[in-house]
């Protein structure tokens, strides 16, 4: 992937070295923890139990190295081609694009939605309207999930700027309201369909980030879908040991994330989206 090829946003805002006291999480909590990463709806309640309300942020002097400072300029480069899509969507529907800021921390962090350990995964957060992403998470998705690559990265961002997207077309709002009052069940299937919708969304961004720039090289596109693959409930439930449970899903299977993924990139359109009026 020729990621260099992108517009560099200057809408990151870098908290690395910034920490809560007490909030390292163990490998099984991890996992859990995974199973509702990428929350775009109403995060804060899931945020505050694994932050377990934390301690204020400490400095830290350890110098970053020069592979993370690459990584940063990735992440830069991504959210910017996220703002010329969504600007240039926006505008076509005589609307304003808003960019949100992307904040880089580690290990843990304060956002509007609660206090965050870096178990969390990347997040969206409605209220302060900011994705959050410690980099060590790109470790995880290659080392523990299986989905290596820059696509797949390219991927995770992508995915939560389109709940960005969804906040402010006002879904998130419909949504959360839609679920006050609802069952469980009925209330995980609209997450799901969030979820859907947002990787359909960073599918959209795939389309036409690519025919911009041309920046897609072999097997880039089959790292996005494995990332997609990789993050599935189902997946995540087998590999915590347990049984799969669809009434217990929050972002779909993997199957349902790889199609909805390669329905945005392949259309390039918002209408193709639509994982609401969809069975």
């Amino acid at each position: 992937m020729r990621w260099q090829r992108g517009r560099r946003s200057s809408n990151v805002q870098d908290r690395r070295g910034m920490g809560g006291a007490g909030l390292k999480l163990g490998g099984g909590a991890l996992l859990v923890a995974v199973v509702v990463m990428l929350l775009g709806g109403d995060p804060g309640t899931v945020l505050d139990m694994l932050g377990g309300g934390g301690g204020p942020p400490t400095e830290t002097t350890a110098p970053a190295s020069a592979e993370e400072e690459e990584m940063v300029e990735f992440v830069r480069h991504i959210l910017g081609t996220t703002e010329d899509v969504w600007t240039e969507i926006f505008a076509a529907q005589g609307a304003q694009y808003q960019a949100p800021t992307l904040v880089l921390f580690t290990n843990a962090v304060q956002s509007a939605c609660g206090t965050a350990s870096s178990a969390v995964g990347p997040f969206y957060c409605p209220p302060d309207r900011q994705v959050y992403i410690d980099l060590s998470f790109y470790d995880e998705l290659r080392e523990r999930f299986g989905a290596p690559g820059d696509f797949a990265q390219a991927y995770v961002i992508a995915h939560e700027v389109g709940h960005h997207v969804q906040n402010l077309l006002g879904i998130a709002d419909q949504v959360q309201s839609s679920r006050s009052g609802a069952s469980e069940a009925e209330s995980n299937a609209l997450s799901v369909r969030m979820e859907l919708q947002a990787d359909c969304l960073a599918g959209v961004w795939a389309n036409r980030t690519q025919a911009e720039l041309s920046w897609l090289q072999a097997g880039d596109v089959e790292e996005g879908m494995n990332a997609a693959a990789a993050i599935g409930d189902d997946r995540l439930q087998r590999q915590a040991g347990g049984g799969v449970n669809p009434e217990t899903w929050t972002h779909g299977s993997s199957a349902q994330r790889v199609e909805w993924f390669r329905r945005g990139m392949t259309d390039g359109q918002m209408s193709s989206c639509d994982t609401f009026a969809r069975g």
